[in-house]
């Protein structure tokens, strides 16, 4: 089950361009932290035309793990990084 999330977030490009990075640096630590998550993808928009800043990719066995990692506590400390920031967000869970 992969759970895939891009974020655009408020604020100047430099602003938006350092929570991402300090939140995307964040989510990398959770595979070793979170048991239920087996890998984790972030990248940064790097291309000026479109709007979105940051795209996670989470990996697990199945929903209810995606869930368990959602509600963890170091994912929400994650969520607290960008947090009063978020202008926008979409989210697929999905089966490769």
């Amino acid at each position: 089950m992969k759970h895939t999330v891009i974020f655009k977030l408020t604020g100047s490009t430099e602003e938006r361009r350092a929570l991402a990075g300090r939140f995307a640096e964040a989510l990398m630590e959770l595979p070793a932290i979170i048991p239920q998550l087996s890998s984790m993808q972030t990248g940064l928009n790097v291309n000026p035309k479109e709007d979105y800043d940051v795209i996670l990719t989470a990996e697990a066995d199945t929903l209810d793990d995606i869930a368990a990692y959602s509600s963890h506590p170091a994912h929400l400390a994650c969520v607290e990084i960008i947090k009063g920031h978020i202008a926008s967000r979409a989210c697929v869970d999905w089966q490769p």
